[in-house]
């Protein structure tokens, strides 16, 4: 088998483990980063994420060549983003390129690039593993300009603690801040917590940067259990599965968990057998009296929780059940955290959820991997109650918004307006975004195939304006948004997507 040559620039197939092969591109470790003892490997930074990690060398393989191959095994929406991230690099390289060569012509002779900086292959710890057909390497090609920033730029600036190398002697993983402070330090993300105070003097503690992309994370070992294959719940146990986590599944309706036991999940029984069976068990459902009905009612999962289990509620629900829900589990000696998530179906389905947390704090640090396998963001919010308090506000001003979306689509059709230009103008100003976009277009398509159901955000209203009635807060632009949502209801749009509630302004 001939000797694959690389060297800093070059554009590679990098896999982790079990995950698949996913883009990337050679470039230089800090400077007081070791390679790690053992195989042969080098140094990849990968498209679509800030993901970096020592690849041995029998894991890597030439971009180019085997482009086709991967894009035909590989077909997940993140990682096409990353091959497209891939193609953008090489065409901004290219013009540079096609720039150098006009100015040199212009002054009739070309500058000559800086010379590759190839990895440190005399490091003591890999001495005895130097290949010496690689000092051929420094006469090769020259090294991009971008390689070299690559080699020599925020990287070089953090500070690599020992206690964050500690895994695989082969393969090192880290995930580096975006932050752009040269003081900070590398740390496993359950340990990368940004503290910001607020002005209540309590806490919020967000994981830096916990974005889900495949083959950038370990799956913890724990067993995980995961209740309820609804809009959300199937996109994040997909995407458990997928970043290699063991998981057991439950459905009131048993048929919609086939698909996962195909996708190799097992299935559980009753929640009390999930729960029993599990490490750490989620649970994402429709409502209060359905979050308590599968924790307290019959071979619910309170049956199932013994010393040390952990119960996470997904589920969005007021803050008196997550109190209600976190006593009992915790009476019974069980761990507790409410982790209700931001986002929609599609949000789900691509892992890019965002995670309010609160709670056992020691139960979110175990959950580091899951919560990075289904969101980009997740947040610490302090006691349990928070989290559900938080996620009810955020509701809240989502259906008030998207009432008054429909409400301007409506009022631009009664004037003689027409909708399109409305929404044109709409997504030129302030207000422009994809959930503006995308809401809007489906309307005037006449689709409203759920991404977040319509009955649940009115629930959610429902919640936020009671809260702010035990908060002696007024809420009246929730209130008359309810009622919009109240009258979609009545026309049996329930089931469909949050953006029927346009049809309560034409019936």
């Amino acid at each position: 088998m001939a000797t694959l040559h690389l060297r800093i620039g070059d554009l590679v197939w990098g896999k982790l483990g079990r995950y698949p092969p996913w883009p990337g591109k050679i470039v230089s470790p800090p400077k007081d980063l070791k390679k790690p003892r053992g195989k042969k490997c080098h140094f990849v930074k990968f498209f679509g994420t800030e993901d970096h990690a020592w690849i041995k060398v029998e894991q890597l393989k030439p971009y180019h060549a085997h482009k086709d191959e991967m894009i035909k095994i590989n077909k997940g929406k993140r990682f096409q983003q990353a091959v497209d991230a891939v193609e953008d690099f090489l065409k901004k390289a290219k013009g540079k390129e096609q720039n150098a060569d006009g100015k040199g012509d212009s002054k009739g002779k070309k500058t000559p690039h800086k010379p590759l900086k190839i990895l440190e292959e005399d490091d003591e710890d890999l001495s005895a593993l130097k290949d010496p057909s690689e000092k051929d390497l420094t006469d090769s090609d020259p090294e991009p300009s971008t390689a070299e920033r690559l080699g020599t730029g925020p990287g070089s600036g953090f500070k690599w603690e020992s206690s964050s190398v500690k895994d695989d002697p082969h393969f090192h993983h880290f995930l580096l801040s975006q932050s752009e402070k040269p003081g900070s330090s590398m740390e496993p993300i359950s340990k990368r917590l940004k503290i910001i105070e607020e002005d209540t003097g309590s806490t919020s503690i967000q994981a830096a940067d916990s974005t889900a992309i495949n083959g950038s994370i370990t799956p913890t070992d724990k067993r995980i259990g995961f209740l309820g294959l609804g809009l959300m719940g199937s996109g994040i146990v997909s995407n458990l599965l997928k970043m290699g986590h063991v998981v057991t599944v439950w459905n009131r309706t048993a048929e919609k968990c086939d698909l996962f036991i195909q996708e190799g999940a097992r299935l559980g029984r009753t929640p009390a057998e999930v729960a029993s069976m599990c490490d750490i068990t989620f649970s994402c459902v429709s409502d209060p009296k359905a979050a308590r009905d599968l924790v307290l009612g019959p071979s619910g999962v309170l049956q199932g929780i013994r010393p040390g289990k952990c119960y996470i509620e997904m589920s969005t629900v007021d803050p008196e059940t997550i109190t209600e829900l976190s006593q009992v589990i915790t009476s019974r000696g069980g761990r507790f955290l409410e982790a209700p998530v931001a986002g929609s179906q599609q949000v789900s389905n691509d892992g890019m959820l965002v995670i309010l947390a609160a709670g056992d704090r020691s139960v979110y640090e175990d959950c580091s991997s899951c919560f990075q396998a289904m969101g980009k963001t997740s947040f610490f919010l302090g006691e349990a109650g928070n989290a559900a308090r938080m996620m009810l506000i955020l509701n809240m001003v989502q259906g008030s918004f998207m009432a008054t979306i429909a409400e301007g689509l409506t009022l631009a059709q009664a004037t003689g307006q027409s909708q399109q230009t409305f929404l044109d103008i709409l997504c030129q100003g302030q207000m422009a975004s994809t959930f503006v976009d995308q809401k809007c277009q489906n309307i005037l398509q006449g689709n409203f195939k759920p991404d977040y159901y319509l009955k649940h955000i009115q629930k959610d209203l429902r919640l936020a304006i009671s809260m702010g009635d035990m908060a002696n807060h007024p809420t009246p632009m929730a209130a008359a948004a309810n009622e919009v949502y109240k009258r979609a209801k009545a026309l049996d749009q329930s089931d469909n997507d949050i953006s029927a509630v346009y049809r309560a302004y034409i019936h």
